[in-house]
């Protein structure tokens, strides 16, 4: 090897052996592992169900996720709607004594200026109330209803048909129809 040109590539005479022929077995062996192997047919229809199930995965999930935006919207705004009734439960009373006032204050007849005053602060904050989609229940008349009412009596009347509303202590109040607190009233037997 010291004789060699170093300008000479060193070549290595085991590398240029040429190939020795495969033995049967190993033929046999290679053979085998390619009929293991999937044909491309198999391939293809394992990729295409793959596809298929990846594809409802997506759907679902996407499904989900409009069903959960849907679902918030919603949530948002039945809180938009409904953020007024514990506001609107303290103002009730407010609304109750004004009406109380002009009861009694028509009994009166030196009173005229402070009724008329009355009339028009009650008027005012009915006003604003309906504007809110707060709206009185009065059912005077009406038949009783235990979604809306509240009977705090029953009371014989010949006149009027059983399960009567014939007389309301106290209105009852809905904000965008759902109920806010219900009317107090007597019910005929």
């Amino acid at each position: 090897m010291a004789d060699q040109d170093p300008k000479q590539p060193d070549i290595d005479p085991v590398a240029e052996a040429p190939e020795a022929p495969e033995s049967p077995e190993a033929v046999a062996a290679a053979e085998s592992t390619e009929a293991d192997e999937p044909t491309e047919e198999e391939q293809f229809a394992k990729l295409q169900e793959e596809l298929t199930q990846l594809r409802d995965v997506a759907l679902r999930a996407q499904a989900d996720a409009q069903n959960i935006q849907r679902r918030a919207e919603m949530d948002v705004e039945k809180a938009r709607k409904f953020a007024l009734e514990g506001f609107a439960k303290e103002l009730l009373p407010v609304v109750d004594n004004l009406e109380r006032a002009l009861v009694s204050g028509v009994e009166e007849p030196q009173s005229t200026a402070l009724v008329e005053g009355v009339e028009l602060t009650l008027k005012s904050l009915l006003d604003v109330l309906k504007r809110f989609k707060i709206e009185p229940v009065d059912p005077q008349g009406e038949p009783f209803d235990p979604q809306l009412h509240q009977a705090m009596s029953m009371v014989e009347n010949p006149e009027v048909e059983p399960n009567t509303v014939i007389a309301v202590m106290q209105k009852g109040y809905t904000l965008n129809e759902r109920l806010v607190r219900p009317a107090m009233v007597m019910v005929s037997k």
